[in-house]
């Protein structure tokens, strides 16, 4: 298997020098790693630029409705344990119109992975503030400046309880691959949360920034991300230095596994010819 195997035909519609190039190839690199075949990945999304990238990669995909990612993904991973699930989505998508869906996604441990493409704007809208956009920085819509503080989803996430708290930077495609591969091994649901430079509408988290401040956990300073006080006080990082890698990484008991499903042939199996449709519609008299 290789990353031409995971290769569509379909146009790229995004900007030259988007940063979501980077998260594309690093998907595919991943999955390329992983040694999973096309017919056994779901590729889940919401709407946004990020939501353009299943249609980007050969294999399954779902498209859902703004903010609706991770029910559709949960609807799909409970149906069917054997699949391999990924979300892609923008920090508009996931972590505004998708908040609530992302709270319990992470309370009930899903075991899902979501790669969230974070620009710190909304590119396809044309650049109004998202959750993540610095306080004071000026938008097509907030002309003086941003007045509210920006969500943090790294501390949120470890705050909830989320076993696998990861952030990358698109422009490190080998380090985001990685991350994005031990977010699918890990068993229960992964956060990495993809900076992701947007060229056209944020003139302010550039390429240049971002590089001159992101440094890796475990390569260039020791780190274990098992201690929780730690992994949050590293999440809290940002100013002047951004780390990037595993922040936070637990294990705990699956949905599948705390519901036995991991144990049950999935739906798709499932012998429905012998079910006794008249008996489970008697239950509705």
């Amino acid at each position: 298997m290789n990353a031409d195997a995971f290769t569509s035909a379909d146009p790229v519609a995004w900007c030259p020098g988007c940063g979501n190039f980077g998260i594309l190839n690093a998907m595919k690199k991943a999955l390329t790693g992983l040694g999973r075949l096309p017919k056994d990945i779901v590729l889940v999304s919401g709407i946004g630029q990020a939501a353009k990238l299943p249609h980007y990669v050969h294999c399954n995909c779902f498209n859902g409705l703004h903010g609706r990612a991770l029910p559709a993904a949960t609807g799909i991973k409970i149906a069917n344990t054997n699949l391999t699930v990924i979300v892609t989505t923008g920090d508009g998508d996931c972590y505004g119109e998708g908040g609530n869906h992302l709270i319990h996604a992470i309370r009930r441990n899903i075991d899902i992975t979501v790669v969230v493409h974070d620009n710190q704007i909304y590119g396809l809208t044309k650049g109004q503030a998202s959750p993540t956009t610095e306080k004071g920085q000026i938008t097509k819509t907030q002309r003086n400046g941003v007045i509210t503080e920006p969500l943090h989803p790294m501390e949120m996430a470890i705050a909830l309880g989320c076993g696998f708290v990861a952030r990358g930077f698109s422009k490190e495609l080998d380090h985001l691959s990685w991350l994005i591969s031990e977010g699918v091994r890990h068993r229960g649901f992964s956060l990495i949360d993809a900076l992701q430079p947007c060229v056209t509408f944020n003139k302010h988290n550039t390429y240049e920034w971002y590089s001159e401040r992101v440094y890796k956990l475990g390569e260039q300073v020791p780190y274990d991300p098992s201690i929780k006080a730690a992994a949050y006080e590293k999440a809290s990082e940002w100013e002047n230095k951004i780390p990037i890698g595993i922040i936070y990484r637990k294990e705990a008991p699956s949905y599948d596994q705390m519901t036995g499903l991991d144990k049950m042939p999935p739906l798709v199996e499932h012998d429905v010819e012998r079910t006794r449709i008249d008996e489970i519609l008697d239950d509705f008299k």
